[in-house]
């Protein structure tokens, strides 16, 4: 198995009962999830993207975290993935997104 060279892990509260529940999940996480596995796709990014359960950071939901880089990320809307995978293309992180 060759490993990508990035993991987008999307927040979409799911509880250990399966359940999606949470900020993140009200806030239409699991559509911000395929749209970030579309414009992967779309852009040709070597990454995978997963769905987890919360991540702990429900004030500032949905989250998305970007590894190798520790990038997390707060507030997502489809523009703002837009300009966090434009970024991240170019080497960069969208500093007013991370959360700290």
């Amino acid at each position: 198995m060759q490993k990508p060279q990035r993991h987008i892990f999307v927040c979409n509260s799911f509880r250990l009962s399966g359940e999606p529940q949470g900020v993140c999940n009200r806030k239409s996480a699991a559509d911000l999830l395929r749209y970030v596995e579309n414009e992967i796709a779309d852009r040709g990014l070597d990454a995978m993207v997963s769905s987890t359960g919360c991540l702990k950071a429900c004030d500032r939901g949905p989250v998305m975290v970007i590894y190798p880089e520790a990038y997390w990320y707060g507030g997502l809307t489809e523009e703002r993935v837009d300009e966090i995978l434009d970024a991240l293309e170019e080497g960069e992180s969208v500093d007013e997104c991370l959360l700290r």
